[in-house]
């Protein structure tokens, strides 16, 4: 897909603030420091339509951005920052399982790992948690141009047996900074718009 058009339309914490349209959504998960702002700019052509910022855990609510009026990217809140307090968390976490296990409109989510680090436990419970309640889902591992390419391979497969990845979900490694994995991150979410 090429992007012109994309803004934020609402931060919303709860189902009553969702915005009410039947357009596709595509919900995007990480740790607080994966790079999911990055990815969103780089696959929106955008330098800061998704603020990124030195502090992890910045995005506290659901950020629904409208892509040419034809789909909505959905960011969640980044699990795993220590500085937020427990029941911040527990707060955060039942807002968004609400909205991944209600939100008819959501098609798939991009759940995105750290290329350069085995799975947190975050990361772990997240594709479970996905993968037991049947939402599609896309693997994108972040921050690829950080790491040798002939370590990729290595990394890959330390990620995927961690996860227990299913053979049917797409993994893509991904570089904000060099753009690979742009185009293949486009392809897998336009199977699910």
């Amino acid at each position: 897909m090429n992007v012109h058009n994309a803004e934020i339309i609402i931060s919303a914490v709860s189902p009553k603030q969702y915005p009410e349209t039947d357009l596709p959504e595509i919900a995007l998960a990480g740790r607080s420091n994966v790079g999911k702002s990055s990815f969103i700019n780089t696959l929106i052509n955008r330098k800061n339509l998704a603020r990124t910022s030195g502090k992890p855990g910045k995005t506290q609510t659901l950020n629904f951005y409208l892509i040419e009026d034809a789909l909505h990217f959905v960011d969640v809140p980044g699990y795993g920052y220590a500085k937020v307090s427990k029941t911040e968390r527990a707060k955060w976490g039942e807002m968004i399982e609400t909205y991944m296990t209600t939100r008819e409109q959501l098609k798939a989510v991009v759940s995105l790992v750290d290329l350069r680090h085995a799975p947190t436990q975050e990361d772990i419970q997240m594709y479970e948690f996905l993968k037991y309640y049947e939402i599609p889902v896309i693997v994108v591992a972040t921050k690829k141009d950080k790491i040798p390419r002939g370590k990729w391979n290595k990394h890959e497969s330390i990620i995927k047996k961690a996860l227990n990845f299913d053979k049917s979900d797409d993994f893509i490694l991904f570089s904000s900074q060099t753009k690979e994995g742009k185009e293949e991150a486009w392809q897998a979410i336009e199977k699910y718009l």
